[in-house]
């Protein structure tokens, strides 16, 4: 069953898209990182490594859902086996039955941000051939420098993924920082990507934050300096990083990628704060 955060009147669940051995050796993915980070990131996080040292990696979307309105969903997986992470992921998504778990159906999506557009968080925006919007009514928000930087990116995305949302009028563009509602906020949070962004949830004062890629992995939290090595601008990631824990001082955080969905800031905000003071030193 997908696991369940409340903050406040909001539900977040974290819905599974596939899992599995990460195709390149953590440590060329984060060439940085010494033996003590390894060491401290696996006592944090041990499902993130396999017997035989490999990066295992989990793909999420999270569903985010005031009392029983309509469901704002945060990216979309790897997605079908003829989707674009199917050259590289290692397993096709499964999205359709995580979603059915939660009760939730691809109708009840109202509003679905893309935190960036790299494969594995767009597989199930678009599906089928020709491609539609696998959330029929749902609109689709992207940043506008993310948008600026799709042909960059992939190619492939304009006529794969940006075409089919225009021409379903489904596609809206965002600038900068975004209120959704109240409680719901876009952060532009760029470097992995050019436009990526990140979600931040609020109640009273609780605030979850979904990241997105702004991290990858546990190690990138007991260093948050650490570039991990398919960011597109690494010093700009890494001041994304810094910046968005410090200034928002989230209490949970809702990753894609490390190997339990939500994780409280708390029990890694030593290296957040330490690792600040080594990149801006007073």
């Amino acid at each position: 069953m997908p696991l369940n955060r409340t903050l406040g009147s909001i539900t977040v669940t974290a819905l599974t898209d596939g899992e599995g051995a990460f195709f390149q050796p953590r440590a060329e993915a984060f060439p940085q990182a010494t033996a003590a980070h390894w060491a401290e990131a696996d006592r944090r996080d041990p499902g993130s490594v396999t017997a035989d040292g490999q990066w295992w990696l989990p793909f999420r979307s999270f569903a985010i859902r005031a009392g029983d309105g309509p469901v704002t969903l945060v990216d979309t997986g790897i997605g079908p086996t003829d989707a674009p992470a199917a050259s590289w992921a290692p397993v096709p998504g499964r999205m359709p039955a995580e979603l059915a778990a939660a009760g939730i159906d691809p109708a009840d999506v109202d509003t679905v941000v893309l935190t960036h557009l790299h494969s594995d968080h767009i597989g199930w925006a678009v599906t089928g051939t020709p491609g539609r919007p696998y959330f029929p009514n749902a609109s689709y928000l992207v940043q506008r420098a993310e948008l600026d930087a799709a042909e960059t990116l992939n190619p492939g995305l304009p006529a794969g993924l940006i075409a089919p949302l225009r021409a379903a009028g489904q596609l809206r563009v965002v600038d900068g920082e975004t209120a959704l509602t109240p409680a719901v906020r876009l952060l532009p949070t760029p470097g992995h990507t050019p436009g990526h962004q990140s979600v931040l949830l609020t109640s009273a004062d609780e605030r979850m934050l979904l990241t997105g890629d702004l991290l990858v992995h546990m190690v990138q939290l007991v260093d948050p300096t650490l570039a991990y090595a398919h960011e597109e601008d690494p010093d700009q990631a890494r001041t994304s990083r810094l910046t968005t824990l410090q200034t928002h001082s989230p209490t949970l955080l809702a990753t894609p990628h490390l190997s339990t969905p939500f994780t409280p800031l708390r029990a890694v905000d030593h290296g957040v704060n330490e690792a600040a003071d080594l990149h801006h030193p007073r």
